[in-house]
């Protein structure tokens, strides 16, 4: 399986991404510049966290109209994974390809720790190594986390379980249902703002992000490779 890291100016945890993906999953990935214009040859794209454009106007206000965007929108619509993870996530909700938006968090401080998520919706293919409902450990880091929407999105949250994560213990930034992730309605695009890829390995204080990317990376092959 072959990987792009879409790398913005401001992007700062594009590093963390490739390493994941080339040294603890042994996959191909290669950084693409937002400037590009094809992802054809990439089978899952991954959108790091960082400042895209340093947050000026609102975070991913401006990355939406980069153009790349363009080959992001079609591979979403043509059903490839597609991961944003915080500032990820906020371009995502900017370019309309995940409903809702991020504001500044409630207590409008920048926070940087661990917190525990549930898995609300392990049947999609970004969550597949983990237990419905089992509890894991995954990093912050951000000022504007808050996810909100109307009601009309929420109950549709809930009708399709697009709510995939939530935060267990505290709601960190004042996120409407403590929503810590969703997916688009296909399945296929996931938000969230908690990073995975920064615990993947127990020398960074716990792997149980390591299984969001194994999960992608399985279910691509259960789609793709053919078994005789």
């Amino acid at each position: 399986m072959k990987f792009a890291v879409i790398v913005f100016p401001g992007s700062n945890c594009d590093i963390d991404m490739y390493h994941v993906i080339k040294d603890e999953l042994g996959e191909d990935v290669e950084y693409v510049w937002h400037q590009e214009a094809d992802l054809q040859a990439f089978d899952g794209i991954l959108i790091p966290g960082g400042f895209s454009y340093g947050d000026y106007l609102r975070c991913g206000a401006i990355a939406q109209f980069s153009t790349i965007m363009t080959a992001i929108q079609e591979a979403a619509a043509a059903g490839k994974p597609i991961l944003g993870v915080c500032n990820g996530f906020q371009i995502l909700t900017e370019a309309g390809l995940l409903p809702g938006a991020l504001l500044r968090n409630q207590n409008l401080k920048f926070m940087c720790r661990t917190v525990r998520l549930k898995v609300e919706n392990n049947d999609t293919m970004f969550t597949t190594s983990y237990e419905q409902g089992e509890e894991i450990h995954i990093p912050i880091a951000h000022g504007e986390g808050n996810y909100i929407c109307d009601d009309k999105t929420l109950q549709s949250l809930k009708d399709n379980r697009q709510i995939v994560f939530t935060y267990a213990s505290e709601n960190p930034n004042g996120s409407i249902e403590n929503i810590a992730g969703v997916v688009n309605e296909a399945g296929n695009v996931l938000g969230m703002m908690p990073h995975p890829e920064r615990a993947v390995h127990e020398l960074l204080g716990g792997a149980d992000g390591l299984r969001l990317f194994q999960s992608i990376v399985k279910h691509w092959r259960e789609s793709h490779v053919s078994h005789v």
